[in-house]
């Protein structure tokens, strides 16, 4: 009897001195604390001192394995991490019992499908608007595709509906029509509003025709341990809950593809929420430190500490296996194309160390900051489950 619990301990001791040292070599330098430069400079430059701060960042999450196992013990923990620092573990744990509430505005014939306006209560307070696009003559279960805006006064420009002639001109020639190409091509598509634009601005911004309130939604969102883009992929989540109990959906095929400002909803959404298939961020994918820590961007593209966890491409890895197609344009200055190669290729090796390389792909487009529908749906046509 002492001999089998003495051989029980020694076992138990050698495995958990094996599973110490894989974790141990999976997460290997993320938790060591780097010295700065303590060196004095005679002068000052924000953009040396930025440079430093994002040199010294922890960057905990950022994947350094090499193997589909190091991919996977990653990947569970630091997508529910990510989910704690964007807010979404709150909303999980504050409406676990709440249901979604939809109400149909209106509905019409346009001749290529059927047009309708809802609204959905996503939380009990927040009541979004979205445009849904039905195919017409369609039978079984179709592909969806979910298409959020960038930023804008219309939020409805996705679906195909605009407020001027120019702007009709701008926004097809720009491609952005995303939920119409998407209903041309047999799906049903959801152009929702995202959350601070359209209705969901404050009553002072919608008095000064201010066209969005980012701003006000992260302070708010600050004090309470949320973020705007955190409320953008929830929102994303419950139109997918709904969709799928109402609609003849081929859950197979879930596809969210966005520019701009609808290119960080795609992005997170695609790494949060694992039912989403397909991701196509346009006009977005990079890094952090060369875009939105390098100029001016709005104030809801911001996550508190978030590298401390991760570059871009850690965060997109998270959408592995599934598939990712970066579109970017070659005239982007506002997230440039450099540093969008840069990103891509750290997230060729988190997807060819979780067994699929080929699952990932950037699409270069000949312009600037716009849609690039070749080559959402150049990718789309190749990988959609049939």
């Amino acid at each position: 009897m002492k001999s089998i619990i003495y051989w029980s301990a020694l076992l138990t001791i050698a495995l958990f001195t094996f599973q110490c040292t894989n974790s141990k070599r999976i997460t290997q330098n993320n938790n060591i604390s780097k010295e700065r430069n303590l060196a004095y400079q005679d002068s000052f430059s924000a953009s040396a001192y930025y440079n430093d701060l994002y040199d010294n960042a922890e960057m905990k999450y950022a994947f350094k394995g090499s193997t589909q196992k190091e991919f996977e013990v990653w990947q569970k923990e630091f997508r529910n991490k990510l989910k704690e620092k964007l807010g979404i573990s709150q909303l999980e744990k504050q409406l676990s019992s709440f249901k979604v509430k939809v109400r149909k505005i209106d509905s019409e014939d346009i001749g290529y499908a059927i047009r309708e306006r809802w609204e959905i209560w996503t939380e009990p307070t927040v009541p979004l608007p979205f445009v849904l696009l039905l195919p017409k003559n369609k039978e079984g279960k179709l592909p969806l595709m979910i298409t959020p805006h960038g930023h804008g006064k219309n939020t409805e420009t996705y679906a195909g509906i605009y407020l001027s002639e120019q702007e009709r001109i701008e926004g097809e020639v720009g491609e952005r029509n995303v939920a119409v190409q998407a209903v041309q091509n047999g799906f049903i598509a959801i152009a929702p509003t995202s959350r601070g634009f359209g209705k969901t601005r404050t009553s002072e911004d919608k008095a000064k025709d201010i066209p969005y309130s980012c701003r006000t939604q992260l302070m708010h969102d600050l004090l309470v341990g949320r973020t705007p883009i955190g409320d953008r992929v929830w929102d994303i989540s419950k139109l997918i809950d709904w969709a799928l109990a109402e609609l003849p959906i081929d859950k197979s095929n879930i596809i969210v593809s966005g520019n701009s400002g609808g290119g960080t909803t795609t992005l997170f959404a695609g790494a949060c929420d694992t039912r989403i298939s397909i991701s196509i961020p346009s006009s977005y994918f990079c890094t952090f430190t060369g875009s939105i820590g390098s100029m001016y961007h709005c104030e809801c593209n911001y996550v508190p500490g978030i590298l401390e966890y991760g570059e871009m491409s850690d965060i997109a890895g998270l959408t592995a296996p599934r598939y990712f197609c970066a579109l970017n344009g070659k005239e982007d200055n506002m997230f440039p194309l450099e540093e969008a190669k840069k990103a891509f290729s750290n997230l060729k090796k988190i997807y060819t160390a979780a067994g699929v390389p080929d699952n990932c792909e950037l699409y270069v487009g000949n312009g600037g900051h716009r849609y690039y529908k070749e080559g959402a749906w150049n990718f789309i046509n190749k990988h959609l489950t049939k």
